[in-house]
């Protein structure tokens, strides 16, 4: 998992092919002004999802405590203020069912280790091994989120 400000992107575009034209859209994309919903980028191997949605509480989201197999995530905040749990797939010990590789994902029964903020300009990357449970807050947080094809 990384965490950082946008203004830093640059340090993270050598992880990854796609990272470079991940990073150039979350710098070049009006977010203020673009309806909720999913743009492809470079079809399904990146695309966003922008979202504009009302925080949940800490029990929902850790109840959809997730990782993926197939894409990273590139969470980036624009509105709002997001709370994320985080716990390392290795130490997770209690999936919640088989991977479901459709909607590419694996729910943990797992407690998040700790609990981390992200503040509009922020974002967090979430490999496969990252299980994490986004969107805890309150009031609405806008973000996109980036699926990049490993």
């Amino acid at each position: 998992m990384i965490i950082d400000d946008l203004e830093q992107a640059s340090k993270y575009e050598s992880i990854h092919p796609r990272f470079t034209n991940a990073f150039n859209y979350l710098l070049n994309t009006d977010f203020e002004n673009l309806a909720p919903g999913k743009y492809e980028i470079e079809g399904d191997h990146l695309f966003a999802i922008v979202v504009n949605d009302p925080a949940v509480t800490l029990l929902e989201s850790t109840s959809e405590f997730e990782c993926h197999n197939t894409y990273i995530d590139i969470q980036y905040v624009f509105g709002g203020e997001e709370t994320v749990g985080w716990k390392s797939r290795i130490a997770c010990v209690d999936p919640r069912g088989d991977y479901d590789a459709k909607k590419d994902v694996l729910l943990f029964e797992d407690a998040p280790d700790f609990f981390f903020k992200l503040h509009p300009g922020q974002f967090g990357i979430y490999f496969p091994e990252d299980v994490h449970a986004p969107m805890i807050g309150t009031g609405k947080i806008r973000k996109v989120v980036l699926k990049i094809r490993k």
